[in-house]
């Protein structure tokens, strides 16, 4: 009997879209979004669950992006939803010119969602949070501001 050899890892693929920091612009990142989740084994529903948090992502970088953006060059700021597909799972990329004064935090863990627990605002981060297995932020005074998310893939039942 001949060896069985494993396929070597994939190179993770990536995939940019900018977008203007417009309302109008949310339907073709959901539909970019849809497109890039359904070429792998995702479930409908985790299909859903990405683009629901994909379209929170984008609509908290559109309210925090300046009026207009340094790459820009038209006046207007750019959001940039990138994607990178691994053996793995899905991360997501949502990126916005938006400059903040004070260090984020690291969010790992999933939320407990009491309704005595919920904040005035940043339901939609912790929409996020239920949705997808990991959540972090990166900015700071003088960088993009970075939401990163990932979603495993199911686990192959053998």
């Amino acid at each position: 009997m001949l060896p069985v050899e494993t396929p070597p890892a994939r190179e993770a693929s990536r995939i940019e879209l900018k977008i203007p920091a417009s309302s109008e612009w949310v339907r073709v990142a959901r539909l970019t979004v849809a497109g890039v989740a359904s070429r792998m084994p995702f479930g409908i529903d985790a299909v859903e669950d990405i683009k629901l948090a994909v379209t929170e992502a984008i609509n908290n970088a559109i309210q925090h992006a300046p009026v207009s953006g340094p790459s820009s060059g038209a006046g207007t700021a750019l959001v940039t939803i990138g994607f990178e597909a691994h053996d793995d799972g899905l991360w997501i990329f949502v990126s916005d010119e938006g400059r903040i004064e004070e260090e984020l935090p690291v969010l790992h863990s999933k939320p407990r969602l009491n309704e005595h627990d919920l904040p005035e605002g940043g339901l939609g981060l912790m929409l996020i949070r239920s949705l997808m297995d990991e959540v972090t932020h990166e900015g700071g005074s003088d960088c993009d501001t970075v939401l990163k998310m990932f979603k495993k893939l199911p686990v192959a039942q053998a």
